[in-house]
């Protein structure tokens, strides 16, 4: 199976895995290079004949989020969910208390659970760089991996 985990802000990133092995990538800047990443793992499941699973953080913008911010964390959100939808893969929304749990205890200030989430995701995968932008994609891919049906 392949399991892709997609953490949708710009400061984000995407992780593929495939049995212990993840690839991860900070978000691209552009559609496109999102739509390869993507259409690279569904083109492996198919020659593969493995089933492909994507999970994305159902999040959304805050009301302390500035204006821009707030529209250009809309804007990726929506480019993955258009570009999941063009190659006919229905994500798996999941919220981020959900796949944190698995990972818990975890701290309540958003700089320290970062940094623990960083340190958790390179201990599962110690042989790839993980990095802040990265982490929370390889956690969800994992955690989909783990909880899948």
């Amino acid at each position: 199976m392949i399991v892709i985990g997609i953490d949708p802000g710009k400061g984000g990133g995407v992780g593929v895995l495939r049995g212990k092995n993840i690839t991860l990538r900070s978000t691209p800047i552009e559609p496109i290079g999102m739509a390869n990443i993507i259409h690279s793992a569904q083109n492996t499941s198919y020659v593969e004949n493995e089933k492909l699973k994507v999970y994305i953080e159902n999040v959304h913008a805050f009301p302390t989020d500035g204006r821009s911010s707030a529209f250009k964390f809309g804007m990726n959100y929506g480019m993955w969910l258009g570009i999941l939808g063009s190659l006919k893969i229905e994500p798996i929304k999941v919220v981020p208390m959900v796949w944190m749990k698995s990972y818990s205890p975890l701290s309540k200030i958003k700089k320290e659970r970062k940094n623990e989430l960083k340190n958790i995701a390179q201990e599962l995968f110690p042989d790839v760089r993980v990095t802040l932008k990265t982490s929370d994609a390889a956690l969800i891919a994992f955690w989909g991996m783990n909880n899948e049906e």
